[in-house]
């Protein structure tokens, strides 16, 4: 694992990965929702004006507009923030994209708590939820910009539609150049054997700075990629169920229907494990500064040692 490299936002990422497909796919379109400046693709719609949908605050037509375009043999990758794509269009996306088969990649900028001080109408907690219910629609999490990058080529290339989940801020690194990106695969970053931490997004590296914060105390914990939401790698999770007496997801997400309740699934099939879910409680979330708004809930690093610490006893 690695840290030291040059951090980014994942959307600078996308947009420069998405500009050298261009060279190889002259069917890749973006559509925008009034987003290409907060998804960071100014420098791609700047460069391919004739590549750029801008849609305006419309994100129901976006998705139509998407959907039709990918029934016509374009590329379309939707960008516009997670609080409305996984909302206000889920009609949309479950009916025109999922249902229709079309071939359209939907990318909801600044989930989580990434708006957090524009409060309730702004945040992402429930994404997951709802997108991760929908039959044929893949679902996605990247946690650095090796793994993002890795993502967008295996989507530029894939027919499926899928949404993907990003955030705002600049990532820690946990991959590095060489990663490659295996949809309904499980990463496991880190070996251990006392306890078990499964998270993915911006969630993983505080999972992993927990696992050594743990490894201080003599406490030995494997930390778990959970890259790919849906399609689930049921058998890492299974295998996990099996080998840990317990084991504790972080997410930056309502804890109801998250990535707690998917890997809860498959634990409650096995009587070995016991499973607690870390992120939102099912109330309205507090505004403020990310950083401490995820430390209010006890999804950073800090947060995720200390449950460690109680559930195991020490």
């Amino acid at each position: 694992m690695t840290n030291i490299d040059e951090k980014m936002t994942a959307s600078a990422v996308i947009s420069a990965t998405l500009d050298d497909a261009t060279k190889t796919d002259p069917n890749l379109l973006v559509v925008t929702c009034d987003s290409r400046g907060s998804a960071g693709l100014v420098p791609f719609t700047n460069k391919h004006p004739e590549r750029t949908i801008e849609m305006g605050i419309a994100e129901q037509n976006a998705v139509t507009v998407a959907a039709g375009l990918a029934h016509a043999g374009k590329h379309p990758f939707v960008f516009s923030p997670a609080a409305f794509l996984a909302m206000r269009s889920i009609e949309q996306v479950k009916v025109d994209v999922a249902y229709s088969a079309n071939n359209v990649k939907l990318i909801g900028i600044s989930g989580g708590n990434s708006y957090t001080w524009l409060g309730t109408t702004h945040h992402s907690l429930n994404d997951v939820a709802i997108t991760r219910a929908i039959p044929d629609l893949e679902v996605y999490q990247p946690a650095d910009k090796y793994q993002t990058k890795a993502l967008f080529k295996y989507l530029v290339k894939s027919d499926k539609p899928a949404y993907v989940r990003i955030g705002k801020k600049k990532l820690d690194n946990v991959y590095q150049e060489d990663y490659e990106f295996v949809p309904g695969k499980a990463n496991i970053v880190k070996e251990g054997k006392d306890i078990a931490l499964i998270a993915c997004g911006e969630t993983l590296y505080s999972a992993y700075h927990a696992a050594e914060l743990l490894k201080e105390d003599g406490i030995d914990a494997e930390v778990v990629d959970l890259q790919s939401i849906k399609p689930l790698d049921v058998d890492t999770i299974a295998k996990l169920a099996q080998t840990f007496d317990q084991i504790i997801t972080v997410e930056e997400h309502d804890i109801i229907n998250g990535i707690g309740s998917a890997v809860a699934g498959i634990v409650a099939q096995y009587a070995h494990a016991k499973l607690t879910i870390l992120g939102f409680p099912d109330e309205p979330a507090i505004q403020g500064p990310q950083d401490e708004v995820l430390h209010y809930y006890g999804v950073d690093a800090e947060g995720v040692y200390k449950k460690a610490k109680e559930i195991l006893g020490k």
